[in-house]
């Protein structure tokens, strides 16, 4: 199992930087980061020092979508990374919640999505794609190659994931909705002449690493929160009870009132009071390192290869540590 670190690229960029170089000391393999414009600095201009300052680090958003830039742009920009620091980066990209929503904009259609993740890797690793109507290619791209993860809830979405992309970005930690979604991406997977295997899984979620869940549970319970926003979404398009998304994930939200993006992603969002605790459970990796590999191992053997683990928290250096010595060295 592959272990990625997702932080946010709050400003100084420098301790972005510093905290990546010592996730890689650790054993992490990929450095994720958050890519929302507004709230936080431009996350592509930060990868160029991440890479310049480590050895073997993997980069990329999780996630970005097809909406803040136009798709030349982003595919020009992995493109540049990858030739400068030799293809260590990968485009986790998704319809977009607080990046399009902060600035007035409403979420992509997966079809516009779809159509992003083809046009963009096209471009990324050299070949002819279609613009707005005209036919462009980066002919300074050689030997370029760009792993394109989608993130995904639904059952729409989920078999997009397995009809298109390279890999499937799950923002959660729960075991029984983790068997779920994967399955679904890899029937589609096969029903569209894939090698269903061939879809790289990765589950991304909070993790701390403690004795006291109390103290774990109130600084991890924004994940909730943020997960929340996309099940809303699941919730107006099929319906609380449709039968079409596991009760697991859409029973939580029924107190949700709203959510100020102010509070994205950070503990002590005060949007978040509605999470229980049995969500935060599940969602996340809580407790000692142990209770933490015997879950990572049970994700492991329903098909996850990589774990990312988001540090939003006020004990992400002594996870990481915990990670370092008894985590990564039991999984890898």
């Amino acid at each position: 199992m592959d272990f990625g670190i997702v932080l946010q690229t709050d400003p100084p960029a420098s301790a972005v930087v510093d905290r990546m170089r010592r996730a890689e000391d650790a054993g992490f393999t990929y450095g994720w980061t958050f890519d929302s414009a507004v709230l936080w600095q431009e996350p592509f201009v930060i990868y160029s020092r991440i890479l310049e300052h480590t050895e073997r680090l993997i980069v990329g958003p999780m996630v970005t979508n097809p909406g803040t830039r136009t798709w030349e742009v982003t595919a020009s920009t992995f493109a540049t990374l990858n030739d400068m620091y030799g293809n260590r980066t990968v485009c986790g990209i998704g319809r977009g919640d607080s990046a399009m929503r902060v600035a007035g904009r409403k979420p992509n259609t997966l079809a516009r999505l779809g159509e992003a993740m083809h046009t963009i890797k096209e471009l990324a690793e050299g070949r002819e794609a279609t613009v707005d109507g005209n036919t462009v290619r980066l002919p300074w791209v050689r030997g370029g190659s760009l792993p394109v993860w989608m993130a995904a809830y639904g059952p729409k979405a989920l078999a997009l994931t397995g009809r298109q992309a390279d890999g499937f970005i799950l923002q959660l930690a729960d075991p029984y909705l983790t068997e779920w979604m994967v399955k679904a991406v890899r029937d589609a997977a096969a029903e569209a002449g894939r090698d269903p295997d061939a879809v790289t899984i990765c589950v991304a979620a909070p993790a701390y690493v403690g004795d006291d869940l109390d103290h774990a549970r109130e600084q991890c319970r924004w994940f909730g929160g943020m997960v929340g926003n996309h099940v809303a979404d699941l919730v107006t398009r099929y319906g609380q009870s449709s039968g079409m998304v596991p009760a697991e994930l859409t029973e939580y939200i029924k107190a949700r009132e709203g959510y100020d993006y102010a509070h994205h992603g950070r503990s002590g969002n005060p949007d978040t009071a509605f999470v229980p605790d049995e969500i935060v459970d599940r969602f996340c990796l809580l407790g000692p390192a142990g209770a933490q590999i015997d879950k990572l191992k049970r994700l492991r053997d329903l098909g996850v290869d990589q774990f990312a683990l988001y540090a939003m928290h006020d004990g992400v250096e002594s996870t990481m540590d915990a990670y370092e010595k008894e985590v990564i060295p039991a999984l890898s």
